[in-house]
């Protein structure tokens, strides 16, 4: 059984309080911290059947009964807590990103060495079972050689203005999840980004220094050519879906929706819209993500998505800033070269 702590009780650490408590056997939480900690988490928490809430993170780095950590605090805390996790030698879960500065990365990548410990980062999207099926069909060679990827992913409506402020902006936040996508797509990395963007949704968003609608171009190791496009409003519900074409063929996904009913009659053909929210979409893969966590933890394997992994997205939503800010092709190499 491995004792795990929470760091952080928003939305995503309730998240995984959950998946941890209603889907993982082997994993057992003992303390909940958040800064924030007001009376109404701290009493769904013990409700949860968590025995301890704190507002101080310390007090789960420094107990020896703790075995990993979940860092699901601000991403600002992310690389920080992340190192003392390490030194304090815990295993560490990292929610997307571990930051947004490369060298504050490559810190933790530094930490990691010469240890045991085991560090996995929090793309969620790759245990989902629509993308999972989709990897599953490229790798196994049935479409031949991936000629070009394409991945849409539009959220169903906008963030607040003053969470676009503090999240990194579109291809850092919400993005991110779609860089990580065409790496585990296409099975190879990135050389080279182009950017075109809008500000389409809500002029609020343009005028807090981000945009709200963008396509990005990639050239992959392998040769592929990737797609990506972003909106922060489908108003049709969270739309998440991607497409490899190939030499021998092409595979697909497509949305989750409350059912697959179509309904067809004179006036026309209907379908059900997509689930609305991500939690809907993908509470299944959290709990898949962190299961794979544990179980690395348990049987001394390699956690599916290491620290590398998440310091690549990161690489290449710099460079679509660049390539968007420059008018220009970016590789990623100029990223790493500016370190």
């Amino acid at each position: 059984m491995v004792t795990v702590g929470i760091i952080g009780a928003g939305r995503i650490g309730k998240v995984h309080i959950t998946s941890i408590t209603n889907f993982i056997q082997n994993a057992v939480i003992k303390t909940v911290a958040d800064p924030f900690l007001n009376d109404e988490t701290a009493a769904w928490a013990k409700k949860m059947g968590i025995k301890n809430t704190t507002k101080d993170y310390k007090e789960i780095i420094n107990d020896p009964e703790i075995d990993a950590v979940l860092i699901c605090s601000s991403t600002d805390t992310h690389s920080p807590i992340s190192i003392e996790a390490i030194k304090a030698g815990k295993h560490v879960f990292c929610e997307k990103p571990i930051d947004h500065d490369v060298d504050k990365i490559m810190a933790v990548v530094d930490a990691l060495k010469g240890t045991d410990i085991k560090y996995q980062v929090g793309f969620n999207r790759r245990f989902d079972h629509n993308f999972m099926a989709l990897r599953d069909a490229v790798a196994s060679g049935k479409i031949g050689d991936p000629h070009i990827i394409r991945v849409s992913s539009r959220d169903p409506e906008p963030p607040s203005i003053d969470y676009v402020k503090v999240s990194g902006g579109l291809f850092l936040d919400m993005m991110i999840h779609d860089f990580d996508m065409v790496r585990f797509l296409a099975g190879c990395d990135a050389t080279e980004v182009y950017t075109e963007a809008a500000v389409l949704v809500d002029p609020g968003i343009g005028e807090a220094g981000d945009v709200d609608t963008a396509v990005v171009t990639l050239k992959m190791e392998n040769g592929a050519l990737a797609v990506i496009d972003n909106s922060r409003q489908a108003v049709y519900g969270y739309d998440q879906r991607a497409e490899v074409f190939g030499s021998k063929g092409m595979a697909m996904n497509a949305n989750d929706s409350s059912s697959n009913v179509v309904v067809a009659t004179k006036d026309g053909v209907t379908g059900e819209v997509p689930l609305h929210f991500f939690l809907e979409r993908y509470m299944n893969a959290y709990a898949k993500e962190v299961g794979e966590f544990i179980e690395a933890i348990e049987k001394g394997t390699d956690t599916p998505l290491g620290v590398m992994d998440g310091l690549k997205p990161v690489l290449m939503g710099l460079a679509a800033k660049k390539s968007l800010d420059e008018h220009r092709p970016v590789k990623i190499s100029e990223i790493m070269e500016l370190k």
